[in-house]
């Protein structure tokens, strides 16, 4: 089992919070059954991702949900030198009609091509 497929399957059950069903996990990796639940001891056995029984349809099978979440980049919230006006505002506003955030990224549009 590659490292790839383990870091691959772990992004895929950290980015949904609700988790991933083990039955469906194996078709996103495009793996086995079989291959999925090497993996998926794997990723207990580090104590990452945690299994839960679950039922779909009548069918038995896990949910897989991470035990930590996952680490994003502070850098992703910043246009050049400005923060996303977002964290910590308290405007009651439409996303697509707010002048701060049209504003921000058209900094970070900008910020993008100069580099």
């Amino acid at each position: 089992m590659t490292d790839e497929l383990f870091e691959e399957a772990l992004r895929l059950i950290q980015s949904k919070s609700e988790g991933v069903l083990q039955s469906e996990l194996w078709k996103l990796l495009e793996v086995d059954s079989r291959k999925c639940s090497r993996i998926v001891k794997r990723l207990i056995d580090s104590g990452a991702v945690e299994r839960h029984d679950f039922r779909k349809n009548g069918i038995k099978t896990f949910l897989l949900k991470s035990t930590r979440k996952r680490v994003i980049n502070p850098s992703l919230l910043m246009a050049g030198e400005h923060l996303i006006p977002c964290v910590g505002c308290d405007r009651e506003c439409v996303v697509e009609a707010c002048e701060l955030l049209l504003d921000w990224m058209y900094e970070l549009a900008v910020s993008d091509f100069t580099e």
